[in-house]
């Protein structure tokens, strides 16, 4: 996914996150959160290295569904999901060492 993309508005419901099959990253942030334009080279660079692992950029906030069952309180919170189970959570990553422990605990 490019760098430039923004996150979306629109959200899979739970039910069709608890069905994807392989490895998925949900990203969860905003196009204005501060610390989510600070991390977007990390997030960028670690799954640059998993081309294999399907990206996500989901909008969160008050109202949102998914987040809230995910149950994300700061920006950005990468949940990454095997077979639509949550295995690591990376929340405002500061180093590439966090997203890449996240991708070893999928293997």
């Amino acid at each position: 996914m490019a760098a430039d993309q923004p996150y979306s508005q629109t959200a899979p419901t739970r039910a069709e996150v608890d069905a994807f099959a392989g490895v998925v990253v949900l990203d969860f942030g905003t196009d204005w959160c501060g610390y989510c334009q600070g991390a977007r080279p990390l997030i960028e660079e670690g799954l640059a290295r998993h081309p294999a692992a399907r990206h996500l950029k989901i909008e969160d906030g008050p109202g949102r569904p998914l987040g809230r069952s995910f149950k994300v309180k700061l920006w950005p919170t990468l949940i990454f999901l095997h077979d639509g189970r949550e295995v690591a959570r990376v929340v405002r990553p500061t180093d590439s060492t966090s997203i890449e422990d996240a991708f070893a605990a999928l293997e």
